[in-house]
């Protein structure tokens, strides 16, 4: 039952979160403007705003101008309510309290990820606005976790605190590295930013699969857009989703990758 609830929240927190790219983009307001189209500007009644059932019932268009909703919107609202359900599995127990703060931090996590994905892919930048309130997100929950559970006087690399700016300083200086050295052609400052995010949330040694994946999800989509004539040589593509289709990746896979991993020798 937990499990849907998890699911219908995601839903709800993927239509917000296509929200939030847009007006993050265009520097509108995000407490006090009521959602509109993006073509005829007319504001959009709750009915129609209902995730996934009024993208369906609307038939893919806007009920005032007639104009095709992207499927951005619907995609990115089922894709949070399945990584939401996933979390709420894997963390979540009604019976013990200390689970829901982990839930509640992964979750967040999860939301800040998913809105850099969107922004990236759509505009190829990373938004600032986006990065530190995650990172202060991360900072503040990994040390709540670890003094709830007592965890500080334990193995350094089991306090996630410790484990986490570990993975985020060497996640940062190898991105950095990348964009110094190649004036940002290879990469951006945004996406070394955007490792000390996922650092602080995987800890290590969870983010050298994450970035390994990253790296391998992207010469492989690169290789598919350029044989289908998509992309050149040349062309930049956003790398911020494949970071986080890396990071998901490693968050919920990481043993049974490495276990079958090491099981081919």
């Amino acid at each position: 039952m937990h499990i849907l609830i998890f699911l219908i929240l995601g839903l709800l927190i993927g239509s917000f979160l296509n929200v939030l790219v847009y007006r993050i983009h265009v520097a509108e307001d995000l407490v006090f403007s009521r959602s509109h189209c993006p073509h005829c500007k007319k504001m959009i009644e709750w009915y129609d705003n209902i995730p996934l059932l009024s993208f369906i019932l609307l038939k893919f268009r806007c009920r005032n101008c007639r104009k095709k909703i992207s499927w951005q919107y619907p995609l990115v609202e089922l894709s949070t309510g399945i990584i939401f359900a996933a979390i709420g599995a894997k963390y979540f127990i009604v019976q013990d309290i200390s689970s829901w703060a982990a839930t509640l931090f992964f979750l967040g996590a999860a939301g800040f990820l998913l809105a850099i994905l969107v922004y990236d892919w759509l505009y190829m930048e990373i938004p600032e606005i986006l990065i530190w309130p995650a990172v202060f997100w991360s900072l503040a929950f990994n040390l709540f976790l670890d003094w709830n559970r007592g965890a500080f006087s334990g193995e350094i690399l089991d306090v996630r605190t410790y484990s986490g700016i570990l993975a985020a300083f060497l996640a940062f200086t190898f991105f950095f590295l990348l964009s110094a050295f190649s004036k940002e052609k290879w990469m951006g400052m945004g996406d070394a930013y955007l490792a000390v995010f996922l650092g602080l949330v995987l800890g290590w040694p969870e983010i050298l699969l994450a970035l390994f994946l990253s790296f391998f999800i992207g010469s492989v989509c690169g290789i598919i857009l350029i044989a289908f004539g998509k992309k050149k040589m040349k062309s930049q593509v956003p790398f911020a989703p494949f970071m986080v289709a890396g990071a998901f990746a490693a968050f919920f896979w990481f043993q049974p990758i490495v276990d079958w991993y090491f099981g081919l020798f």
